[in-house]
């Protein structure tokens, strides 16, 4: 399957966000950002999600460029994925060192997140990304106690997830068959 890409643009008084991306890559991806930990975590989930990349973002703080990111790079998620059947749920655990994460999704359009992350920002991240994307999201710390392989295995896992949920099918897999909105 080609052309599951999408280009999103998000500019707020705080922020300016450029997405693009490419669900059917081989993990490429250029990330400029002014904050070096979302940055990697970004590039991260890239690299495990098997998705290219491209991305710009700056902003006035941290706090407004992580959620801005988020909601940014969902919309583009939900744009490129379109409306093909794909396999829809996965869960993926991770370890990390220390840690241990598993994330589990659904791409049902019935946003949720249940997020378990020590650091709020990243939890606000990834509940803004589900939000944003349609996803059900739940990430749970199975173990761990070092904050940055905590996040990192869960960006990991999560890029794992998304991966094996995006990959095209040929029937919707769903007991409703498929539900329209009017």
């Amino acid at each position: 399957m080609t052309g599951r890409r999408a280009k999103v643009e998000r500019s707020t008084r705080e922020t300016r966000v450029v997405a693009e991306l490419d669900l059917d890559g081989t993990g490429t991806f250029q990330v400029d950002c002014s904050i070096q930990f979302l940055k990697h975590m970004i590039e991260t989930l890239a690299r495990y999600a098997s998705f290219d990349l491209k991305l710009v973002a700056e902003g006035d703080n941290d706090h407004h460029i992580i959620e801005d990111v988020a909601i940014t790079l969902g919309a583009a998620f939900k744009k490129a994925l379109g409306n093909g059947p794909v396999e829809r749920v996965a869960t993926e655990f991770i370890p990390m060192d220390d840690a241990l994460a598993m994330v589990s999704v659904d791409i049902v359009d019935r946003p949720f997140a249940d997020i378990d992350c020590p650091d709020n920002l990243y939890a606000h991240f990834f509940r803004s990304f589900a939000m944003s994307a349609g996803l059900t999201l739940h990430i749970a710390v199975v173990r761990g106690f070092d904050e940055h392989h905590i996040i990192e295995a869960s960006f990991k896992s999560l890029g794992r997830a998304i991966h094996e949920a995006t990959r095209p099918r040929k029937t919707e897999l769903s007991t409703k068959d498929r539900a329209e909105v009017a």
